[in-house]
């Protein structure tokens, strides 16, 4: 890793200790979490990229557990909002109220749970569009602006949203605009019959288990910088550019492909997983494992192939088998 500026040698000690970091803090999620080991690695790469993810499943999966138990191995802010029809804006980013201070009064700013490092929005897609937008602003600018005052967001930040793919009823769904603006969709499965023998023996239990501190804000901000000054070959570059444009090309398939943002978020969430298995470098199997979160909210079917059945993920699989 190369680096000209006076923090070289404090970056250079923080590659060489990221492995044995990244170690420490699987092991200590997987102290409250049961397998989903994919699915923490995917949160973990989403932060590091200095991106957002969008998480769906069916609830009681353990989803906020998850997401909260990240941040306190991170020592970061957590924050969640229950995302309904009556959420208002300013429910989330904040708002302006009245003190009495020395006899006056004057407006003072409260800031809402927006304003923390990682926000767990739960059922997004059951907030108004109008609600939808505030986060979309501080998913883009990492700002929130209330009334004719801007406030910056703590960094780093992050956001998990959530959605319910069995109860669309009442749901606003998300624009492929605001999809767009998510660097991962994750999709969370229920455990396997051992998993969920050992999620039900922690948990009827007098004493759950908790995880300590592995990371701190200082050390996450200088592995998102690693991340992007991780080396990748122009041949491994060329291929995801080209499986991206595939994308808009497989018109049999494929009604609306990802855009040059996908291609941005492939490389790095590519270079992100290189860097979370100890790899100083990012391979063609970086690649193919990022292809799937990273293109399957950006594509949009053609109705013949739902007709059909036929799945993102499925569609994904058949790009890279071509795409060499």
């Amino acid at each position: 890793m190369n680096s000209n500026d006076a923090g070289s040698g404090e970056l250079e000690r923080v590659y060489r200790g990221a492995g044995d970091a990244f170690a420490a803090l699987f092991n200590e999620i997987s102290k409250v979490i049961v397998g989903q080991n994919e699915t923490v690695e995917h949160i973990v790469i989403a932060i590091l990229c200095n991106g957002h993810a969008l998480m769906e499943s069916n609830p009681g999966l353990g989803k906020t557990l998850t997401v909260s138990t990240t941040a306190k191995t991170m020592d970061l802010d957590f924050s969640r909002i229950q995302c309904t029809p009556d959420l208002m804006p300013a429910d989330i980013t904040g708002t302006h109220i009245i003190e009495e201070k020395g006899g006056s009064k004057e407006f003072k700013f409260e800031p809402g749970p927006v304003f923390a490092n990682i926000v767990l929005a739960d059922e997004i897609n059951r907030a108004s569009p109008k609600t939808q937008s505030a986060l979309l602003e501080a998913m883009q600018e990492k700002q929130v602006t209330v009334g004719n005052d801007t406030f910056l967001l703590d960094k780093p930040f992050f956001l998990l949203a959530t959605q319910n793919p069995i109860e669309m009823e009442g749901t606003f769904p998300l624009p492929e605009a605001q999809l767009d603006r998510f660097l991962l969709k994750i999709l969370l499965d229920y455990p396997s019959f051992d998993e969920e023998k050992e999620i039900v023996r922690r948990y009827t239990q007098y004493d759950e288990p908790q995880v300590k501190k592995v990371l701190d804000k200082r050390m996450v901000l200088q592995l998102q910088r690693l991340t992007r000054d991780m080396p990748i070959a122009d041949d491994i570059k060329d291929r995801a550019i080209k499986i991206v444009m595939a994308t808009r090309k497989w018109t049999d398939f494929i009604e609306y492909g990802a855009s040059p943002r996908a291609s941005i978020g492939l490389i790095l969430a590519a270079k992100a997983r290189a860097l979370v298995n100890s790899r100083n470098f990012v391979s063609n199997e970086d690649i193919e494992a990022m292809a799937y979160p990273i293109l399957r909210h950006r594509i949009i079917l053609t109705f013949e192939s739902e007709r059909r059945g036929i799945t993102p993920d499925q569609v994904i699989k058949e790009i890279l088998g071509k795409v060499k």
